[in-house]
């Protein structure tokens, strides 16, 4: 199984947006305006010229949100960051997109939403907690996931992102200069030293992306062996050892088997793990609590650690980890 394939914290399945012809239809009416613009000697579209890296993130407002972002859409899909100054996991997690979209060159822009500046913006968008990540494309608004996820996940949404609006809408992106002005130097030229854990962290990306499940175990492994509490580690690791589990799984028999027995910890350990590949992370929460609540001694155990492991998968910032771990103590206490 390819890690790819797997929509995890609450990243949206982007290959069944609904409405496809529709926004293609918008996205092919703003270019249209957007050249008309351009022939009128009016503010043109991205399509009218190549970019500077540095404009591929942006920051933006509830005036200018229309311009900057929906019209923006029809030409390269944008990702919205939606950020506090006083978030923490914000500045763990906007640094990384803004790394990851400048490395797309010019297939995403990323356009940061200071909720604290827009309170409209974040109701129109119905945000209950942030960091959250959004994505527009053609004018079409799609969650992407919400909390400090691992770059691995982010790669993964970031790339279907990419492939869906070039395949569903036709957007291909904007061109981008690297001699414009304005451009950003590299992070080598930049002196910006690679981190203690990087190559090993890569290493570990490589492998999942190859389908080499148990070599990114093992440098998730390494990682931790000498820093257990990294954090990318930790998620990646986690991460790998569920893709491993459900490999070889028949999904049609694993749900059949804990449909028929839905007091079996095994049974239900099992089919949570699917579910959570298949992102639907409520559900393997509530599947395991529930069996907590009627199993006791090992069996509890077993399923209470598997709990405690996709909690790992998801994230400790995910709003829906903080609900399970209340459940989970309403059961056990």
């Amino acid at each position: 199984m390819q890690p790819r394939n797997m929509s995890m914290s609450g990243v949206v399945d982007l290959a069944a947006v609904k409405a496809a012809g529709e926004a293609k239809a918008k996205a092919e009416q703003a270019r249209a305006e957007s050249a008309r613009q351009a022939g009128q000697g009016g503010v043109a579209g991205p399509s009218a010229g190549a970019l500077p890296p540095s404009a591929l993130v942006i920051d933006v407002d509830e005036a200018g949100f229309e311009r900057d972002v929906i019209q923006l859409s029809a030409e390269v899909p944008v990702v919205l960051d939606f950020w506090a100054e006083w978030c923490e996991p914000c500045k763990q997690l906007s640094p990384l997109l803004e790394r990851l979209i400048t490395e797309a060159n010019g297939r995403l822009v990323l356009a940061k939403v200071d909720v604290d500046a827009n309170q409209a913006l974040m109701q129109q968008f119905g945000i209950q907690g942030i960091p959250a990540v959004f994505a527009v494309v053609a004018g079409q608004a799609l969650p992407l996931f919400q909390g400090a996820a691992p770059e691995q996940q982010i790669r993964e949404t970031l790339a279907q992102l990419v492939q869906v609006a070039e395949e569903r809408f036709g957007i291909i992106g904007v061109e981008v200069d690297p001699n414009a002005e304005g451009a950003a130097p590299e992070p080598a030229e930049a002196g910006i030293p690679a981190g203690p854990y990087d190559a090993l962290l890569e290493a570990a990306v490589v492998a999942l992306d190859a389908g080499d499940l148990g070599g990114a175990v093992q440098a998730y492994k390494n990682v931790l062996s000498d820093d257990p509490g990294n954090t990318e580690a930790k998620l990646g690791l986690a991460q790998a050892e569920l893709l491993v589990r459900v490999q070889d799984m028949n999904p049609q028999a694993v749900r059949a088997t804990a449909a028929e027995n839905p007091r079996d910890p095994a049974a239900q350990i099992a089919a949570a793990d699917l579910d959570l590949v298949g992102g639907h992370v409520e559900d393997a929460f509530g599947r395991l609590v529930d069996t907590v609540r009627v199993t006791f001694g090992e069996d509890r155990d077993a399923a209470r650690l598997r709990l405690l492991e996709l909690f790992e998968v998801i994230g400790a910032d995910d709003p829906r980890v903080s609900a399970a771990r209340t459940a989970l103590a309403r059961v056990l206490f």
